[in-house]
Order: C-alpha cells, then sequence, then structure tokens
C-alpha cells in the first residue's frame, strides 16, 4: 500500500523537521513493505530540509501538485501560462500585494519576515530571492491579501488558476488550473483507492477523494466531510495512526499473497 503525507500540521508541526517519533513511525511503515509519498504545499526545495536525508529519495509532490519529484529530481514541473502570469503580476501591482513567488528552484518574496511562511522558506538556504521581473516562469504564487481579499478572489476566478484560502495565515495560494496533489499523484502512477492519504487543509481534499483511507489531522470542516479517521493534531497522535495502518494494511497483504 502507499501512504501519502502532507507535511506542515500533518506530520511535521510549526515548521519543525520531523520530529523522532514521527520519524520512526514512517520508518515502520516502511518495515512493513508499504511505500511513503510526501504531497506537500511547499516546492520541493523548500520540502527537503524538514526531512531526513535518507527521505529525499522518496516519491514526491510539491507545491500543491505543481512539482513531482522522483528519486530526488524534479521530473514535472507546471507553471503559469504568459498570459496568466502578467494578470496576476498585474494585481499585485494594482492592489501593492507582498508576495512569495516560486520558479522552478529560486523565489521572489516581499512579505514580512514576521509572518510564519518566512520561517518554512528556504532554510537552508538553497536558492535566490530574486527580481519578479526577472522571473521567466512562474510555478506557484502565494499572495498576502490585507483587506483585498474578496477584489482578489473575483480577480483570480477570472483566471486560469486554482486557488486556496488559508485564512488562520491569511495567505491565497495560488496554483495553475490542472493542478492539485491527486493529480501529482497519478503522474506518480498511484492509483485510485490504491493509498492511504494524511492531511490537515483544504488542499488535501483532491487526494483524500481518492484514497482507500483518509486521515485528517485536527479539526477543519471540510477535510473532515471527506476523511474515514480524525486524529488530535500532535505528533505521538499522528504516529499512533500511521502505525496501526501499516499494520492493518500489512496484515492484508500477507492475505492477498
Amino acid at each position: 500500500m502507499k501512504f501519502v503525507f502532507d507535511l506542515d500540521g500533518t506530520i511535521c508541526f510549526k515548521g519543525q523537521p520531523l520530529c523522532e517519533e514521527i520519524t520512526e513511525a514512517l520508518q515502520y511503515c516502511r518495515h512493513m513493505g508499504h511505500e511513503v509519498i510526501f504531497a506537500s504545499a511547499r516546492p520541493i526545495r523548500d520540502l527537503l530540509p524538514v526531512l531526513p536525508k535518507e527521505m529525499h529519495m522518496y516519491h514526491m509532490i510539491g507545491g500543491n501538485g505543481t512539482f513531482v519529484a522522483n528519486d530526488g529530481k524534479i521530473t514535472h514541473l507546471t507553471s503559469f501560462d504568459h498570459q496568466t502570469k502578467e494578470q496576476i503580476k498585474q494585481i499585485i501591482e494594482d492592489l501593492k500585494l507582498s508576495y512569495l513567488i516560486d520558479t522552478e528552484w529560486d523565489y521572489a518574496y516581499t512579505g514580512s519576515t514576521e509572518h510564519p511562511i518566512f520561517r518554512n522558506l528556504d532554510p537552508d538556504q538553497l536558492a535566490k530571492n530574486i527580481s519578479i521581473h526577472k522571473m521567466e516562469q512562474m510555478i506557484k504564487v502565494v499572495l498576502f491579501p490585507n483587506e483585498h481579499v474578496s477584489e482578489i478572489l473575483s480577480r483570480l476566478n477570472l483566471l486560469h488558476v486554482r486557488t486556496y484560502i488559508h485564512r488562520q495565515e491569511n495567505i491565497l495560494d495560488i496554483s495553475p488550473i490542472g493542478t492539485d496533489k491527486w493529480i501529482g499523484l497519478q503522474k506518480l502512477n498511484v492509483k485510485e483507492q490504491d493509498f492511504i492519504a494524511f492531511g490537515n487543509d483544504a488542499n488535501d481534499i483532491p487526494m483524500f477523494q481518492f484514497a482507500t483511507e483518509a486521515v485528517c489531522v485536527g479539526k477543519h470542516e471540510e477535510l473532515q466531510k471527506v476523511a474515514t479517521w480524525n486524529v488530535e493534531s500532535n505528533a505521538g497522535a499522528v504516529a499512533d495512526k500511521i502505525k496501526e495502518l501499516s499494520k492493518v494494511y500489512a496484515t492484508q497483504l500477507e492475505m492477498y499473497r
């Protein structure tokens, strides 16, 4: 069985690397014969620093499906088309918005250094903070809307984009249309009802809808509607559920052999 894990708020907390308890649970999952896949809103660049080095070769989905990595290399990349890119830049200019924009590896960031998102941004200093005007491609965009949420959303609704609202962090997370975590998983040849998903936010809904089992970490009204399990948002509860399901599905695998 394949086990697919979101990162922030699911198996890593407050932007910190995986704790020992979660790491051991993932190792147990692998020991029981399952494959571990990571599926995060983070680009691959920011996904790697929170994982043990031995896990850097695992299959990964980054940027809510805009990045797909296999054996440590990015194999699929989806960027905004030129027209959409220019329209997003116009929204930023018109409303004087701060932003985080990712290219394949580098980024442009104009937000506050006090915002939680900055804590997770290129912690190992693997990339460069470049000007938006020097970007040849835009892979994923995070906007800091302030009081302009309604106006931004009305303008984004006219574009070929997928938007997730993260109210707790007060950000809008924008990806090219036709990308989400489930679409990214399909590029890794993951089949419907052939995986177990762990997540904590709205961007996990697409993969939850096609999972054999789906574990919602913490409270999220929309996500809980498509989840089969709900566990508390702490490392102990999540690690216990990983081990429990790893054992259950290892037993089922043995039955069908």
